[in-house]
């Protein structure tokens, strides 16, 4: 596990969780022996993880996504260190919001924020995802046909991926 100074005796925000994500995606000591890619699943890697800071590394290649999910109890951060990933934040009565991150940008979210994440770009993408409570659980999305939205809970351990609607048989 890596050693990276921030608060220890409280959950941070998410001001202080997206600086963090910041700092550690600058130091690739603390994450450069991770980095692996896999054409089919995204690879991912435990830097740390305490009573108030759960981080990860993660590595996405074409077609990687995460499918629409919320983190529960948890807000986080990502921080791109290499390539590109593209979050969609769903919006009811709309499409959904739609913003490329690159290499050296970052963004945040709340708990209770439905997003997906989902690699960009023409080579591969490295990221690392802070969360503040840790990740126990999260909730991942299946939109029916009728349009009707299904959560799911899964395990902070299964790899999220898209929820296909379950066809008629």
């Amino acid at each position: 596990m890596i050693e990276i100074d921030r608060p220890t005796d409280r959950d941070l925000t998410r001001e202080e969780l997206r600086e963090l994500a910041q700092r550690i995606a600058a130091q690739p000591e603390l994450w450069s022996e991770h980095v692996s890619h896999d054409a089919e699943q995204r690879t991912y890697a435990e830097l740390l993880r305490d009573n108030h800071v759960d981080i990860w590394l993660l590595c996405w290649s074409e077609d990687h996504d995460t499918g629409f999910h919320d983190h529960d109890l948890s807000a986080g951060a990502v921080a791109v260190i290499d390539g590109a990933v593209r979050e969609d934040r769903l919006r009811i009565g709309a499409s959904a919001a739609s913003r490329v991150v690159r290499a050296g940008e970052s963004f945040d979210f709340g708990a209770a924020d439905i997003h997906r994440v989902l690699h960009a770009g023409d080579k591969p993408a490295v990221t690392v995802h802070v969360y503040s409570p840790p990740l126990w659980r999260m909730g991942a999305y299946e939109v029916e046909p009728d349009g009707s939205l299904q959560r799911h809970s899964v395990s902070y351990a299964e790899e999220l991926r898209p929820i296909e609607p379950a066809t008629a048989g």
